[in-house]
């Protein structure tokens, strides 16, 4: 698949309009300072700004509302993801969370079953509390999506592929039925990024990521990201991150933007190497089932390619129980084994009791996350290594 044919360009800093994804990460248009003329996005480490002339107030008052360095990472998500605007918060949940504050007490919501913990357990645990109802279908299925509709459905959420057992959602198919009937649409991107899928292209409203999984690359910034496609939604968004307050520092909002730099020869070259350990696994007798896209096999999987540009760097494997599970994260030698995933490093989790710790096990075991469940995040080591660590670990 092509990784530089993009249906929309949102290029003010190039000259043609037509640089390709990897110049772009580069040349996003504050990558030169103006005044300055330095290489890097200022790190302007100020919570106030001076008022010379109050007649005239000036574009920045204070940080909460706006800062030149976080405003120049919310100018960079925005190009990427061809959106009209861009918010950066202080983690992924706060901009999912703070996204799901467009919604009004009485809504009802359409979400992704096999959805991040996280996102579970806000719309269960607290949007619940604020009278906005979810109901959870089955993605992959249209017909369930479309059954779930009741009068005061209001929005679409959609995480593709999902997490950790990478269901492919139709976002084409699920966002045309979605305009005819004026429901705003979500979509988690944090798995594929704007280099592999571009949601807003197919009719997403809002695009969220957890950029402090691949965007930020490094494992030393916690980040959100929100993409808005049109701008009464982009000064709907304002007003609720301006409210709520919970927006990105300057000094990770500067490290993220670092981070972001590389992410096409991350992503690349930790794509190669989940594809040929996903091909490993399905060899493997201990191994049960694995879930990747790339795998041919993997449901959806020409859904996938039909909108998306890759197949990311996230492989899911079942290893038939939890005692089987348990020994392989006590075996593995070079993996992280913790939270998160989408850095240099790789990282082995364990769903049952880290990204879906807080949903109810027989909810989970409903959804496929079972016990034996492992999701491993690939990363920039020698791929051959780490199918030879994760042999002995597998071995019994």
């Amino acid at each position: 698949m092509s990784q530089d044919s993009f249906s929309k360009e949102n290029d003010s800093h190039s000259s043609t309009g037509k640089d390709k994804f990897a110049t772009r990460l580069i040349h996003f248009g504050a990558e030169v300072d103006k005044t300055t003329g330095a290489s890097s996005v200022p790190i302007y480490q100020a919570s106030t700004f001076h008022h010379f002339s109050l007649s005239e107030p000036p574009e920045y008052d204070y940080t909460r509302s706006g800062n030149p360095t976080r405003q120049a990472l919310e100018d960079y998500i925005a190009k990427l993801e061809g959106g009209v605007r861009g918010f950066a918060f202080s983690s992924g949940m706060a901009a999912i969370s703070t996204a799901f504050l467009l919604l009004s007490a009485g809504d009802h919501l359409i979400c992704t079953e096999d959805v991040y913990g996280g996102t579970y357990r806000f719309l269960t645990v607290i949007a619940s509390r604020l009278n906005i109802e979810t109901t959870f279908v089955d993605m992959t299925d249209l017909d369930a999506v479309m059954a779930a509709r009741k009068a005061n459905t209001k929005a679409v959420y959609m995480e593709t592929p999902s997490n950790p057992t990478l269901k492919i959602t139709d976002v084409a198919a699920v966002t045309e039925w979605a305009k005819k009937h004026e429901l705003l649409t979500f979509l988690d991107n944090t798995f594929m990024t704007p280099y592999h899928q571009r949601p807003l292209e197919q009719g997403v409203d809002v695009v969220l990521h957890s950029a402090t999984k691949f965007l930020g690359g490094h494992s030393d910034v916690l980040a959100g990201l929100a993409v808005v496609a049109n701008e009464s939604l982009g000064r709907r968004l304002k007003m609720l991150q301006n409210s709520l307050g919970s927006v990105l520092g300057i000094q990770d909002s500067w490290l993220l933007m670092r981070g972001m730099k590389t992410l096409q020869a991350r992503m690349e070259h930790s794509e190669k190497s989940a594809q040929k350990l996903a091909e490993w696994l399905t060899t493997r007798p201990e191994v049960e089932r694995v879930y990747y896209p790339g795998l041919a096999d993997h449901p959806g999987r020409d859904i996938h390619e039909r909108q998306s540009r890759g197949y990311g760097a996230v492989v899911s494997f079942d290893t038939g129980s939890g005692e089987a599970a348990r020994r392989v994260l006590d075996k593995v030698r070079i993996p992280l084994v913790a939270v998160s995933l989408g850095a240099v490093e790789s990282i082995l989790s364990y769903p049952a009791i880290m990204s879906h710790a807080s949903m109810p096990k027989e909810v989970r075991y409903a959804r496929g996350i079972g016990d034996g469940l492992l999701r491993f995040s690939v990363g920039l080591e020698d791929i051959d290594d780490l199918i030879a660590d994760l042999e002995q670990a597998l071995s019994r």
